[in-house]
């Protein structure tokens, strides 16, 4: 890739209006030293093909939200391992193979959540807790796994919808048991992830024991505290927030539109990840959570 001409970026999903994404994006390629846009661009589900279709060449990359973390797969022309296993890809890099363009998918998230749960203290969890089964509850799973964790309980309104989840936790070597969530009495869990939205109100408390003993990472981190970090707070239990994660997914992201490997780290890359920190910081307001992964009692 020529990064003269192919220096526009973007993420992409609906809402999009208030993603933080440009702000750590911008602040990483300032630091870089590199002249690259990076925007938000509202796009809705059924619409991905038709924006994918009017690319140009000044394109270099794409960050996806919900709800096309899947709805890409058929237009992606290979996959790393993670978004094949997880079948979801938050990121795209477009570039020219033997004189063709080519979609390269990626899936920063599982990475980023390892790294917000090792900097909230947690780097090791034999038996793990998830709320959801959505995009996100996938990358959530093959994290846990990457912890150490020998069996998840996967908690859901409908466990039928979450059945790929077993098959992902069989392909991971990872025992994954499907629970109502509204009827979960009994868990025993080290760590409990949630991947509902920060908007979710559960229609019973989940037991009081886990709130008092597992940590609880919440992917969510606006508006906050969400409903169930409310509820771990009022067992005294001890909450991380979702902005960690978004940190460390998205210096993932610049390695990959950078060096075009998630892998390779970036030139003076502590220095990269203190300015997109410090532009998490500046951009958090009422509502948001601590810009870190806050630990809360």
């Amino acid at each position: 890739m020529d990064s003269l001409t192919s220096n526009r970026l973007a993420v992409l999903g609906s809402p999009i209006k208030h993603s933080r994404s440009p702000m750590l994006h911008r602040a990483a390629y300032r630091q870089l030293g590199l002249d690259w846009t990076y925007e938000a661009v509202e796009v809705k589900s059924g619409s991905l093909a038709m924006f994918l279709s009017k690319l140009g060449r000044e394109w270099r990359g794409l960050s996806l939200t919900m709800p096309l973390k899947q709805e890409v797969l058929p237009f992606i022309d290979d996959c790393d391992r993670v978004a094949q296993l997880t079948g979801a890809v938050n990121t795209v890099l477009l570039r020219k193979v033997n004189g063709r363009s080519t979609l390269s998918g990626y899936n920063t998230d599982v990475a980023g959540l390892v790294r917000a749960l090792a900097e909230g203290g947690v780097t090791r969890a034999a038996h793990v807790t998830l709320l959801g089964a959505g995009a996100t509850a996938a990358s959530a799973l093959m994290a846990a796994a990457e912890l150490g964790t020998e069996f998840v309980a996967v908690l859901v309104r409908d466990p039928q919808k979450a059945l790929p989840l077993v098959e992902l936790g069989r392909s991971l070597g990872v025992v994954v048991d499907l629970q109502d969530l509204s009827g979960a009495t009994r868990v025993d869990s080290d760590v409990v992830i949630s991947t509902l939205p920060g908007g979710t109100l559960l229609s019973a408390p989940l037991p009081l024991a886990l709130r008092e003993q597992a940590i609880l990472f919440d992917v969510a981190y606006s508006p906050w505290p969400s409903g169930v970090a409310t509820s771990w707070q009022e067992a005294g239990g001890t909450v991380l927030n979702g902005l960690g994660m978004l940190l460390h997914q998205a210096l993932i992201q610049v390695r990959v539109f950078v060096t075009a490997d998630p892998f390779e780290p970036l030139p003076d890359e502590s220095a990269v990840l203190a300015a997109m920190r410090g532009a998490l910081t500046r951009d958090s307001g009422p509502g948001d959570a601590a810009p870190l992964t806050a630990v809360e009692r």
